[in-house]
């Protein structure tokens, strides 16, 4: 075997990192690592084209598939049909058994953007899903109060982490016997499905995923790929594996067609990961002149030109091709002790959904439970007792790749109020997930990576562009810096808080005069390896 674990053990680990589990781990490694490879230099290819003046495009190479009218995808396996109300989350036990509990009708259980991946995370969120897939999941708060999950539980939807991301706690050898660290994709996707598909199947619904950050339909390919080998691999029905890829990428955008068709035999639709997708766009264009500046990230919402265009091509692609269409997440979370607060976010989100509804979606995400009787009553009022609106087709929509690049039209100013406000996001959020936490309440608003990605991203490209605030001043290093003493002093710190750390992390991927691709990556590789020492595992 080529798999090594090198992280430390902990509760229960065993019954996670089995022989056979990490055998089956080797054999995706052994298959898929060195295509993995080659697509994120793929990646960095296109990174530097369009950094260099190239604009996205409609591929030409592809047109005979966007023609023809005949294929469909797989659409919904069993328990995914109706998809009105998703709820996303980590998979620490507590809010996994809260989100089991919400009433949705899926559980995005979040391995990626919502999860630190500290070791124990990782292998206590498999944890998480394996008790739940056996209705056996429990938590005992340190009050001794006891959780438990009710009959009636929403369908699980496993998010794994992006091809970007690794797992330094186990080591994989290739046959030319070169040491790296392990694919953080292979790793989740792989121990989810080992442990849990055959009694998902047994439970009536199947192995079903999110796949994120997915930037080309080669991409997509690779993943088609894995399913058909671990289907075969484990006995399975092929097809059997449904997933829902996010277009959260500026250039999946332009192949959300091909995307399909290269997962066809696997597919169940696609989602709106609007978060992640204005982080890409200001990725890609962060170098490309002050007429590519974002303004506030407030003023950056859903009924810009751009996203709606983005929004309504993404439902009439699925729905041309029997696919669901589902709507991004709202940011907005309650505030149970600030009542006026409350109306303003759950407006704020009927708002979202409603806009959705009408637009075709076939269902959307909200992170709160509180949130779902808002969000099911926007989507019910559109499709009653229809479980979708597949069959809405939306001819009426005619997007062009002008329209989705048309970053330019964007209304709205820069502010010192908005450096100053993603100053403090990106600062409050990194401490949170470098103690663990990869879903943070910041604000009123629910904070993951994708949300803190834009934070920074935008004070990098303000200082990169010369960018002059709506009150004159220009935003420097130097000013930032000056916001970042304010955020530290405005804290209630203690001896254990990671702000320190946080700080150096936000100075190196929003100051610093190359720009990191990820905040997490560098972040993961210096805070968040453990070395082989035993742990405690979550209860």
């Amino acid at each position: 075997m080529t798999i090594d674990i090198t992280g430390p053990s902990g509760r229960r680990f065993d019954e996670i990192l089995t022989p056979e589990a990490l055998s089956f781990l080797d054999e995706l490694h052994l298959r898929f690592a060195g295509a993995r490879h080659d697509r994120l230099a793929a990646r960095m290819q296109r990174r530097f084209d369009l950094g260099n003046g190239r604009d996205l495009r409609f591929l030409a190479e592809t047109q005979a598939i966007r023609d023809d009218a005949s294929w469909r995808v797989a659409g919904p396996g069993p328990g995914l049909d109706r998809r009105h109300v998703e709820i996303t989350g980590p998979t620490d036990r507590k809010m996994a058994i809260n989100a089991l509990n919400s009433g949705a009708d899926v559980w995005l259980a979040d391995q990626e953007d919502a999860t630190s991946p500290m070791w124990a995370n990782v292998v206590g969120g498999q944890l998480t899903l394996f008790d739940a897939v056996r209705g056996q999941l429990t938590h005992e708060s340190p009050d001794g109060r006891r959780y438990t999950v009710g009959e009636t539980t929403p369908t699980i939807v496993m998010r794994p982490r992006g091809w970007h991301l690794v797992e330094k706690h186990l080591r994989f050898t290739d046959r030319s016997g070169i040491a790296m660290a392990a694919s953080g994709s292979l790793v989740d996707f792989g121990l989810f499905f080992f442990h849990n598909a055959q009694r998902l199947i047994e439970n009536g619904a199947g192995p079903y995923l999110y796949l994120p950050k997915i930037e080309s339909h080669l991409e997509a390919r690779l993943w088609n790929d894995i399913f058909t080998f671990s289907e075969e691999a484990l006995g399975i029905e092929h097809g059997t594996i449904r997933a829902t890829v996010l277009i959260e990428t500026f250039p999946a955008a332009f192949e959300m067609e091909e995307i399909l068709y290269e997962l066809r035999e696997h597919c169940a639709g696609l989602n709106a990961g609007r978060w992640d997708y204005i982080f890409s766009i200001i990725k890609n264009y962060r170098g490309r002149g002050k007429w590519y500046v974002m303004p506030d990230r407030i003023e950056v919402t859903m009924t810009v030109p751009f996203m709606r265009a983005y929004t309504e091509l993404l439902v009439q692609t699925c729905h041309k091709r029997g696919a669901h269409a589902i709507g991004g997440m709202s940011a907005f979370i309650p505030n149970r002790r600030d009542p006026e607060a409350t109306a303003r976010a759950l407006e704020k989100v009927a708002e979202d959904k409603r806009r959705e509804a009408a637009d075709g979606f076939d269902g959307s995400w909200v992170a709160h439970p509180d949130l779902i009787p808002t969000a099911r009553a926007e989507f019910d009022a559109v499709l009653g007792d229809r479980a979708n609106q597949v069959d809405r087709l939306r001819d009426d929509v005619h997007v062009t790749a002008a329209q989705l690049l048309d970053v330019r039209s964007l209304q709205g100013a820069v502010t010192e109020s908005g450096v100053r406000d993603n100053v403090s996001i990106a600062v409050r959020y990194i401490e949170s997930w470098l103690r663990g936490v990869g879903a943070a309440a910041i604000d009123g608003l629910m904070e993951d990576a994708a949300t803190a990605e834009i934070s920074r991203s935008q004070i990098w490209q303000w200082i990169h562009q010369d960018t002059i605030t709506a009150e004159g001043s220009q935003i420097t290093a130097e000013l930032v810096e000056g916001f970042i003493a304010d955020v530290l002093a405005s804290l209630e710190r203690s001896g254990t808080d990671r702000f320190d750390d946080a700080v150096d992390v936000f100075r190196e991927v929003a100051l610093g005069e190359q720009y990191p691709t990820f905040l997490t990556v560098t972040a993961y590789s210096r805070y968040l390896v453990e070395s082989p020492t035993p742990v405690a595992a979550a209860a």
